[in-house]
Formats: C-alpha cells, structure tokens, sequence
C-alpha cells in the first residue's frame, strides 16, 4: 500500500466515523516508535546524574545543565513544529527531527567532556521537541473528529507510561553497561522509526497548500524571536526557583518575569498577525480548544508536581533506591494504561465533558491519600492510590486532547498543536517548582527555620509532604471547572 493510498483510507474512514483502521494503528506504532525515546530521555538520565558527575570530574549544580539544556531545548524548539509540517509536510519535518535527534544521541554517548555533552543534549532536544507534536499533527489529521478519542488513547498508552519507567530503565543500564549507553541505545530505536516513516507515513500535505506545490506559509519570524526565547528564559527562572527553594535570586525573579513579558509580547503580536503568527492564538477563543488548553495547564500542573513529589518521597523519607522506586511507580503507568482505551471509545461516544469531570473526580481522590503519608505508610496502600491517580489522569488526557483537536480544520490542527505542547511544556515547569519550593517551606517550618527538605525529620518530613500533596488535590479539583466547559460530544 502507497502512502497515497493510506491518506486516502484514512480520510475516508475518518469522514464516515469508522473504528480504528488498520492504518490509522499502523500510522500510531511509527509514531510512538519514534516518540518514546524521547518521553524517555527526559527521565532516564536522572539516574545517571551522580555517574556522569563522578566520570566527567563536575559537581552535581553544574552536571545538572545535562538536563536543564535538553528541557530548555526541547520547549524552545515546539512553537516551530506547526509551521514546519506545514511548510515541509509533516512527515519530511519528523523524519528531519528523528534524524537530529539520532545525531544528538550518537554525539552526546561519545562526549569527551561536560561541555560537550551538554552542547549535544542540547542539539538532541531540539530534535526531540519536534518529534512529538508532528507526529500528533499525524495522526490527528489521518483520524478525524470522530476518532479523536480512541487515536490519542493508543498513543497516550506508552507516552503515560515511558516516564515512569524511566527512571528504572536508566538505573539498569547504568547497573549493567556505561553511562554512554543511555544514549546509544536510541540509535537502533530511532533508526526503525526513521526507516518505518518513509515506509508507512503518508506524504500529507502542507496545510492547505499540496505537497508537490511551491511555497508554503511564511515564518513568523518575529513571532519565533518573541516566543522561543520567552519560553526558554522563563523555564530557566521557573527550573532555578524550584531548585533553589524560591525567589529568592534576583538572578530568578528577573529570568521569571523576562520570559512573561516575551510571551505577552508575543500574544500581542499573535493577535495583530492573525491566523499567519507562528502560533494561532484567536483558537483559545474557540470554548471546546479554549476549555481543553486550560484544563491541560492545571492538569501539567498538578501532574508534574506529583511526578516530582512522589519519587522524593520514597527517596527522602522511605530510602529507597532507583530501581525499587522505579517499581513502586508503575501502578500510576498500570492506572492510565487501563484507563485510557476505555476514555478514548467513552470520548468518542459521548463527548469529552462527562469522561475528563470523572478522570478529574478520581486522580483527586488517589492524590488525597498521599496527603495522610508517614514515615512507615504501608506500600500497598500507596499504590493503589497511584493506580487511582494513574487511572484519573488517563480519563482526562485523551478527553481534553480529543475536545482540543475535534473542532478543528484539518489546516489548523499543525498550529494547535504546537500551541496545546506549548502550555503542556509551561504547566510542567510551573508545577515542577511550585511544589518544590511548597515542600521546601513546609519542611524548613516543621523543622525549623532554614532546615529544608534534607535537614527535616522523617516524621516531620513526611508531614510536609502530605501538606504539599494537599495542593495537588486543590489543583486537580479546580481542574474540573475547564472540565465542564469541554463539549459533550463532538460539535459537528
């Protein structure tokens, strides 16, 4: 079959409302075959952090910009994803990213110092930022509205569960291979992905303008200067604040506030350019792409400060290690994988509104058992509750995905979706140092003015992170109001 032939079943399909075809699961495992690696790699190097300190000679602040530039480079590089599948065509810009992203791999396993490595994670996350909304704009252009729900629970399976274990994949490959192998194992990975694509991918089109013409949009280069920086800048300030415990830096506070003004300059600019800015913003005013790109913020919130939260538990107050805190994880990953076909077949059947309010309901409930955790909480409690959460969050992703992407022409789904990976990417930072500098105050006043998170007790500790769970669940409960103002079935 052509790749001609697969864009024209697929569209088919997709007008007639169809179950999942056997391309459209085909389309799904070349994209998570390609996305994974990167979900991963935004984790699995954590583990690795005391190794590669101790074989390049850095301390822990400066090792840590491994990862900082990999973050920085990944959320800077997503507001050019729409324009590029539509000036290049989709699967040209994912097979480019794929390829940069691969070439970052081999180069960052073959560093000779900090400063190298840390130069090609950098040049490994500006091809992994990419990877992901691309191959989203895929897969919601093959699907249709009408599929919506069930297309992102196929792909929402292994992006939910890849960081969870993470952590566990990077702490075995350190165990049983060198440092460098956490990255030349994408090679093989990502090689597949690159061969499958230009296999299977359908050729698609630029927006509106076909494949084979000339032209294409423009770039919105002002756009790109205002926008790309201002996300980086303001991802930095956010990074430094939760690691620091605060504001306290003027270093932060001016970072912070520099990339707000660079993105409210760029709203400003968005809205005078229209439909040609490098992100639409005129499709927040839409209540079904509005009410989904709010509920996703709070949700990046709340969900990222969990994901941050829950592992420092079990390190600080359970002294458990990598691989075993890995495995304690998994439920919430066994919760979503559960919960998300049936989301995606309730989504699609029924609307977004009534399936995102229920996943809300239930990922509040699992996050307030963590609120009562002490120093000797019985494990099997903790993790059903994780697989509540896990199982509450899979009911809302693929609602609030399916309601962004249902109302949406086909020419505007590239844009939206660098705009929804935008705020998904702001959301995680904001909730990573929000509940960093929460667990931070509450354990320096349990214990005493300028004790900190590693200076606490473990009773006291452990009560200061049942507080700062308090505030996941106050999160995800106000997450519900965007819930219901979700569409209940698809609007046309």
């Amino acid at each position: 079959m052509t790749a001609t032939d697969t864009t024209t079943d697929t569209t088919a399909a997709a007008g007639r409302g169809e179950g999942l075809s056997r391309e459209i699961l085909v389309l799904a495992g070349v994209i998570i075959l390609g996305t994974i690696m990167t979900v991963l790699d935004l984790t699995v190097v954590n583990v690795a952090i005391p190794t590669l300190a101790r074989d390049l000679g850095a301390s822990i602040p400066a090792i840590q910009w491994v990862i900082t530039g990999y973050m920085l480079a990944f959320a800077t590089v997503i507001p050019l994803t729409g324009w590029a599948a539509e000036r290049f065509g989709a699967r040209r810009a994912w097979v480019f990213a794929l390829l940069l992203f691969l070439t970052g791999s081999v180069l960052a396993g073959a560093a000779w110092s900090l400063g190298s490595l840390i130069a090609f994670r950098v040049l490994q996350g500006l091809g992994a930022g990419m990877i992901l909304p691309i191959g989203q704009t895929i897969l919601a252009q093959a699907a249709g509205p009408q599929r919506m729900g069930r297309v992102m629970s196929v792909i929402g399976v292994p992006m939910l569960l890849a960081p969870v274990f993470g952590p566990l994949l990077g702490g075995a490959i350190i165990g049983a291979a060198n440092w460098r192998w956490i990255f030349f194992i994408n090679l093989p990975v990502g090689l597949a992905a690159v061969v499958a694509a230009l296999r299977l991918l359908p050729a698609g089109a630029r927006g509106g303008v076909p494949s084979g013409a000339r032209g294409g949009p423009r770039l919105d280069v002002r756009g790109l200067l205002l926008l790309s920086p201002g996300i980086a800048v303001f991802l930095y300030g956010m990074s430094e604040a939760g690691g620091h415990g605060g504001f306290g830096s003027p270093r932060t506070i001016i970072a912070v506030l520099a990339g707000l003004a660079l993105i409210g300059l760029f709203f400003w600019h968005a809205a005078v350019r229209g439909g040609d800015a490098l992100i639409d913003v005129s499709l927040l005013r839409r209540r079904g792409f509005g009410a989904a790109a709010a509920l996703n913020l709070l949700l990046m919130v709340a969900l990222f400060g969990s994901l941050i939260l829950i592992p420092l538990y079990y390190q600080q107050v359970r002294h458990e290690g990598p691989v075993t805190i890995g495995l304690l994880l998994a439920p919430q990953g066994l919760g979503a994988a559960l919960a998300l076909p049936l989301a995606g077949r309730l989504t699609d059947k029924f609307g977004a509104r009534g399936v995102a309010s229920a996943g809300m309901v239930l990922a509040a409930l699992g996050m307030f058992a963590y609120t009562q955790v002490g120093p000797g909480t019985s494990y099997l409690y903790l993790s059903a509750a994780l697989l509540v959460v896990g199982a509450g969050v899979g009911a809302t992703v693929v609602p609030s995905m399916a309601a962004a992407f249902q109302a949406l022409s086909r020419a505007e789904t590239p844009r939206a979706t660098s705009a929804i990976n935008v705020i998904q990417r702001l959301g995680g930072a904001i909730g990573t140092a929000l509940f960093a500098i929460v667990l931070s105050r509450q354990a320096g006043a349990g214990t005493g003015a300028g004790a900190g998170v590693h200076g606490a007790g473990g009773a006291a500790l452990a009560g200061a992170f049942g507080t700062t769970f308090l505030v996941a669940v106050g999160l995800i409960a106000l997450a519900v109001v965007p819930a219901l103002l979700l569409p209940r079935r698809d609007p046309r």
